[in-house]
């Protein structure tokens, strides 16, 4: 049923695949050589060898590789993640840039990784790189977590055609002004702050 839903939506994104109908240099560059780079790096064979629990919430191993390419592209200094999961994410993404400050809080207890963030967040006071993985607050991290980001920050956003509620908030932020440029790759979106960039929301064909 899974790869019955991926083909479909294949199929339905198709014409948004390799940059297709994508103006600005700086985007077209991030969908043709970030998001679509398949040339091997030296850190994947090492990272897929200790890939943890399937059992637990975890990506393919395609966006944990697109994980490591973003972090390497945006080169951040400091980095959140929050939300469940068994870890990979967090370990490709701290691969791709061993010297950025990177935390990673589990969220299983909404009250108390809220109390967290705010503490990681109040240490950093300006966050670079915040991914928002397996968790049912997505909105209430982002929101506490807004005041820290900055025009260079980029936000991934996980599983964001999980549920409807999922779905809904997405939408959301399509539509929010502080939103400026948006990619959908359908497992995960990106979002980005760019003030003085016009608004666009791009969907990418990443299957």
């Amino acid at each position: 049923m899974l790869l019955a839903r991926r083909i479909w939506n294949w199929c339905r994104r198709f014409r948004y695949r390799c940059g297709y109908g994508v103006h600005s240099p700086s985007d077209f560059f991030l969908i043709t050589s970030v998001i679509y780079e398949g040339l091997p790096y030296y850190a994947y064979d090492r990272l897929k060898a200790s890939s943890g629990l399937k059992s637990l919430p975890h990506y393919r191993e395609k966006v944990n590789r697109l994980l490591f390419r973003l972090v390497n592209y945006f080169r951040p200094v400091s980095l959140i993640e929050v939300g469940e999961g068994n870890g990979d994410s967090f370990r490709y993404m701290r691969e791709a840039r061993l010297s950025m400050k990177a935390v990673s809080l589990k969220g299983e207890d909404q009250a108390e990784t809220l109390r967290q963030l705010k503490v990681e967040l109040e240490k950093v006071e300006k966050l670079d790189f915040l991914h928002i993985a397996y968790t049912t607050y997505d909105k209430d991290i982002f929101e506490m977590a807004y005041p820290y980001l900055h025009a260079q920050s980029c936000v991934v956003v996980g599983n964001i055609h999980e549920n409807k509620e999922r779905k809904e908030w997405w939408n959301q932020l399509l539509i929010d002004e502080r939103v400026r440029i948006s990619f959908d790759l359908y497992d995960i979106g990106l979002v980005l702050f760019e003030e003085k960039r016009f608004k666009q929301n791009y969907k990418v064909n990443f299957f």
